[in-house]
């Protein structure tokens, strides 16, 4: 991917990218970095964990993750969702301060990297729309919820602190028709949904 010329917002700058599986795969990073020229990326990403915290998988939850990254970011990226999801992670309410809530453990990590470094251009990416171990858009999880509502719970936090969302759900391609072409096991990105991931994000990025 060739670096966008008539934009420079990026370049030499540094990016902490948060996540799970998706990103630690570093499928879409280097695209981007090679797309708006940062000079240091961070892969943040924690294989099979959740943005919320507890469960087996706490230790690689990306509250926790976030909140221990460095200071001096330029820009900062959380893309997480999918496994609080399918690990039936509870969304809580707005109010919640609770870090063992999606909505809880999403608003103390937004908070934490704002007030340790306001400078930083934080955005919020959505999950994609998945359909692997009997998970897929329609279907409810333990806590009773389906991914849109996660996805929605990113939306209204991005609205809160005004904060741009990448809604990578609504508007990646992904779908139960296309999986088969963008991921390996209809879930994780192969090398052509990785593209499109990069391809999208550049472009959002790019305009901040």
């Amino acid at each position: 991917m060739e670096l966008i010329k008539d934009e420079r917002r990026w370049y030499g700058k540094s990016w902490c990218a948060l996540g799970d599986s998706i990103t630690a795969a570093n499928g879409y990073q280097p695209l981007v970095g090679a797309a708006l020229g940062f000079s240091v990326i961070t892969n943040a990403g924690q294989n099979g964990c959740p943005l919320t915290a507890g469960g087996d998988k706490d230790y690689g939850a990306t509250v926790h993750i976030g909140r221990k990254m460095e200071l001096g970011y330029d820009c900062v990226t959380i893309f997480a969702g999918t496994n609080d999801f399918r690990l039936d992670k509870p969304i809580g309410r707005k109010e919640d301060r609770n870090i063992h809530t999606f909505y809880g453990a999403y608003i103390e990590l937004v908070e934490d990297i704002l007030a340790k470094n306001p400078a930083c251009r934080l955005s919020l990416w959505t999950p994609l729309q998945r359909d692997k171990d009997g998970f897929d858009i329609h279907s409810i999880n333990q806590a009773g919820h389906r991914l849109i509502d996660y996805v929605e719970v990113i939306q209204e936090i991005g609205l809160e602190y005004a904060l741009p969302v990448l809604n990578l759900y609504a508007e990646s391609g992904f779908n139960r028709f296309t999986l088969s072409v963008l991921t390996s096991d209809r879930l994780h990105p192969n090398e052509q949904g990785h593209a499109r991931i990069a391809s999208m994000a550049s472009s959002f990025l790019a305009r901040l």
